[in-house]
């Protein structure tokens, strides 16, 4: 066949072709051992790095906070989520609950109806997210905090529903903390290596110190500070004031209620209905060299040993581990 005047040969694809030809393994171990050195997981990059205790992590940022709440802010609007809480002042943002779509099952129903049909599924489950940004010395720390609800069967006809607390996913506490890198000026290569570095393995401890419950972490006072306070946010905790210099969080807590209804509309999880006064405790944080203690108060600030304060320390904890 010959080809018409007026085409050009069409150039050949290369896409998957292997350059130099066939490779041997020796000539590939060659070949590594002379290359330049290959890019390993960091920890931080430019004036962003990531810090872990366990299994929580936190952003630090070289910048002062006022700039940052903003980019903080667009991040979880650009994200698709709305916030339920904007306090600039106490440096804590609060997005509404909201569903992870990306959990549905691509059936084949719905993958021919598409979003004709895709109101009427529902994952059963929800998210919040907190984000507290807290002032140092050379710049800012960034805390990223999840609580879920998971939606279950309230009778036995499976005809009522109700929704109930699941643990928090510290996974994806970590993936929402790497999109915010990438927000604040990481690349997408960058922040996937810091994020999958390895965390380290702390222990916390109850111990009862006069007869009062605490909390004993094998860690100085500036990292107890941080994980506590993350602590706080991941379990139900409401952190209306901290005083770094004493060591302590104002907070309140209201117990999650299980009997709340929905009848399939997320914006009307909660009902109006009485609730529980919520519970102001607070949480004390003291460090002694390379150990820190953690013990309730009650809203006088008089050490609490009730049954509420055993619960609490319990809570947190479960959390520190």
């Amino acid at each position: 066949l010959e080809v018409p005047p007026d085409l050009s040969q069409l150039t050949r694809e290369n896409r998957y072709a292997i350059p130099g030809g066939a490779v041997t393994a020796n000539a590939y171990q060659a070949g590594m051992s002379n290359a330049p050195g290959l890019p390993t997981a960091v920890s931080s990059v430019g004036d962003v790095r990531m810090e872990r205790s366990g299994t929580q992590r936190w952003i630090v940022v070289n910048r002062p906070a006022d700039q940052l709440w903003e980019p903080v802010r667009d991040f979880w609007q650009e994200s698709g989520f709305l916030l339920t809480t904007d306090q600039r002042n106490l440096g804590i943002m609060e997005t509404d609950w909201a569903e992870n779509r990306a959990k549905l099952p691509q059936d084949i129903i719905r993958g021919t109806l598409g979003k004709l049909v895709d109101s009427v599924y529902s994952t059963g489950e929800l998210d919040r997210f907190r984000t507290r940004l807290e002032r140092t010395g050379n710049g800012t720390e960034i805390f990223v905090s999840h609580r879920g609800m998971t939606e279950v069967y309230s009778t036995s006809q499976k005809d009522q529903t109700v929704w109930q607390p699941r643990p928090s996913d510290p996974e994806l506490e970590t993936e929402f903390l790497r999109r915010l890198m990438v927000k604040l000026g990481v690349s997408q290569e960058q922040s996937k290596m810091v994020a999958a570095t390895g965390t380290q393995q702390q222990t916390a401890r109850i111990a009862n110190v006069g007869g009062q419950p605490v909390v004993q972490i094998s860690e100085g006072f500036e990292r107890a500070w941080r994980r506590v306070g993350l602590a706080l946010d991941r379990t139900g905790f409401t952190v209306e004031d901290r005083d770094r210099s004493a060591g302590t969080y104002f907070v309140r807590y209201v117990p999650p209620n299980p009997d709340k209804k929905d009848p399939g509309f997320f914006g009307k999880l909660f009902s109006s209905s009485k609730t529980e006064a919520p519970l102001k405790y607070r949480i004390m944080v003291k460090g002694e060299g390379d150990a820190s203690t953690v013990s309730v108060l009650n809203d006088t600030g008089a050490p609490e040993s009730s049954a509420n304060a055993q619960r609490i320390v319990q809570v947190i904890a479960d959390d520190l581990k």
